[in-house]
């Protein structure tokens, strides 16, 4: 086996773009499209104003702000390309049991933020913790 080290990936076709085999060795993905361009782990229960108190771990956050009981904005380093991207979330698991309402997801999307929402037995409520992943083209 061999090991390859190196700081730059770039691809001979296209400088961002570089195709993996597939597990199964008969399909290929596109590298730059399967990474996550920014995630965040936090507790919306300690976010304060604007910063990152709160956040327990992030990648390309520039800071969170709190508007309020449910919502907060999520505001990403590098933009992205278009305002077309994907936000999966997850909340507390604790607010999905027990037949409880909820919902948590991301709207209002910009090249440079959004916002996350929560809501508990249609009302706005913050989850003991937030999670949030984007995924599509930087700017």
């Amino acid at each position: 086996m061999s090991t390859l080290k190196t700081n730059t990936l770039t691809g001979t076709t296209s400088a961002g773009s570089i195709v993996v085999t597939g597990e199964g060795g008969s399909t290929t993905t596109n590298l730059q499209q399967g990474i996550a361009k920014c995630w965040v782990k936090f507790d919306p229960t300690a976010l304060s104003g604007t910063g990152t108190t709160g956040v327990g771990d992030s990648f390309n956050l520039t800071s969170m702000t709190d508007n309020g009981s449910g919502s907060h904005t999520i505001t990403i380093n590098n933009d992205m390309s278009s305002a077309n991207y994907s936000t999966p979330t997850a909340p507390n698991a604790s607010y999905t049991s027990g037949g409880v309402g909820v919902y948590a997801g991301a709207n209002t999307h910009a090249t440079g933020s959004f916002i996350f929402v929560s809501r508990r037995n249609d009302a706005a409520a913050d989850s003991d913790y937030g999670g949030v992943t984007v995924h599509g083209d930087l700017a």
